[in-house]
């Protein structure tokens, strides 16, 4: 069994494009919402670092020197972190921040209010790994603001990093943010989606009615070509034009199929007078024989003529609908077939349920399968009947003969009106040539159909189709 994995319907493919592109959409949107979402938590965590870390050396910059260390083993530092006072910086530790931290870090601490005199004489910023964190050298001021009021109150420029004095190396361990802070972005997300497929099903659904509705017409039309309705002329600009131009085609078609067959029954019709006049004259002639030959070909000519009115007579009928149990009409043909053909009753058989109701044309579907009963008794000295249960809305109709079958070739050329094989249907048999295109033409009006096929056993098998 081959896997679809693309729709076959327009509606399907259409509907599977826009679906697929807006998952793509959604799915980068989600990850470069996502994405910033995280730059913009590392930022926040970058700052709130820095804030506890100028807190911390606010309160040892205002202390006075010798005390500093002193406080510091009494400060209580928050988890993660560790503060030590050394005469040199932390510069012998892991690897310089990248520029936009440094500069996040800086602009977060230069913000934080401070007197001008405490702000550090330097600064460094550097980072570890295993565990990751952030290592910060400040520079403190070699003595106290209140020891230093002299002093001016523009703080002092900032001298290089390996300049001695006190410095206060702050380390923080730091967890990387969470690539989603909250379940809110699923949630926004969900809906986004579910609303823009619930849009996507429904646009394309509108867009496809009409095409649908075209389809279904040109069915209906191929159906019963006379009586088919008209496709409705509303809609958009684009489906009246397609309607119009359906409707007009369906009207030249019905009007040349009610030409040719008008053509057809009135040639049949006139062709009876002549044929009874013949009948007459032929009466009068002396040789038996010649009289017998004449009246035979007259009356396979009748024959002909009164299958031309029936065939003209099936193409143009507007028998009504109704349910029919196909059960008991299959077996009412077959008792008729018995009651004219006794030798032959032995061969005659159906197989199936006991009642199965379809809905359809009952005067139609008798005359289609009494030709496809005759026919296999005629041709094929048996005439094996099976009617299955319904398929996928389908059900199917099965009739076997046991006869020479039909060459290949001619299966389907069978059907055509006046079409005969020589050599199994030729005219003493008493065959026009319609029986299988009346046949036809009625089984399709029904939204059904007639296939021929040669049986591997031997012998023709018509296989009808008809929907429940």
């Amino acid at each position: 069994m081959r896997l679809r994995l693309w729709p076959a319907s327009l509606a399907g493919r259409t509907r599977a494009s826009l679906l697929i592109g807006l998952a793509v959409v959604q799915v980068t949107g989600f990850l470069v919402h996502a994405s910033n979402q995280r730059e913009l938590a590392r930022i926040a965590l970058q700052r709130d670092v820095t804030t506890h870390e100028a807190i911390l050396y606010r309160r040892m910059a205002l202390t006075a020197p010798d005390k500093r260390a002193i406080l510091l083993s009494q400060i209580d530092l928050p988890d993660g972190e560790t503060a030590i006072i050394t005469n040199k910086p932390a510069n012998d530790i892991g690897f310089p921040l990248p520029l936009d931290m440094r500069q996040v870090m800086r602009g977060a601490f230069i913000a934080f209010p401070m007197p001008p005199r405490a702000r550090p004489h330097g600064i460094t910023l550097r980072a570890a790994p295993d565990p990751p964190r952030f290592i910060t050298s400040f520079l403190l001021p070699p003595q106290s603001p209140d020891e230093n009021s002299g002093m001016a109150m523009r703080p002092p420029p900032l001298p290089s990093t390996g300049t001695p004095g006190q410095w206060l190396v702050v380390t923080t361990i730091i967890h990387p943010p969470p690539l989603f802070q909250s379940f809110g972005i699923f949630s926004a997300f969900a809906v986004m989606t579910l609303l823009g497929v619930a849009l996507i099903l429904w646009a394309v659904r509108q867009l496809a009615a009409p095409v649908r509705t075209l389809a279904d017409a040109a069915e209906r039309l191929g159906r019963d070509v006379l009586n088919a309705p008209s496709l409705p002329e509303t809609g958009p600009t684009e489906i009246v034009t397609a309607a119009i131009a359906f409707n007009t085609m369906a009207s030249r078609i019905r009007r040349f199929v009610e030409d040719r067959t008008f053509l057809l029954t009135a040639i049949g019709h006139d062709l009876r007078t002549p044929i009874t006049r013949l009948k007459l004259r032929a009466e009068f002639l002396e040789d038996d024989e010649q009289r017998g030959k004449f009246l035979a070909d007259l009356d396979e000519l009748e024959a002909m003529v009164a299958a031309t009115l029936a065939f003209g007579r099936d193409v143009t009928t507007s028998e009504a609908v109704t349910p029919i149990d196909l059960a008991s009409l299959l077996r009412t043909i077959l008792d008729e077939a018995i009651d004219s053909h006794p030798a032959l009753a032995g061969a005659m058989r159906f197989e199936g349920p006991e009642h199965m109701t379809v809905r359809g044309r009952p005067l139609a579907l008798k005359r289609a399968f009494a030709n496809l009963i005759l026919n296999a008794v005629k041709y094929g000295d048996s005439a094996k009947v099976t009617l299955s249960a319904p398929r996928d809305g389908m059900l199917r109709i099965d009739i076997d003969d046991t006869g020479p079958g039909i060459p290949q070739g001619e299966l389907e050329r069978v059907f055509e009106p006046f079409r005969r094989i020589e050599t199994s249907r030729n005219r003493e048999t008493g065959g026009s040539g319609l029986g299988l295109a009346i046949a036809r033409n009625a089984i399709r009006a029904q939204g059904g159909d007639i296939t021929l096929s040669n049986r591997s056993e031997g012998g023709l098998r018509a296989a009808v189709s008809l929907p429940v």
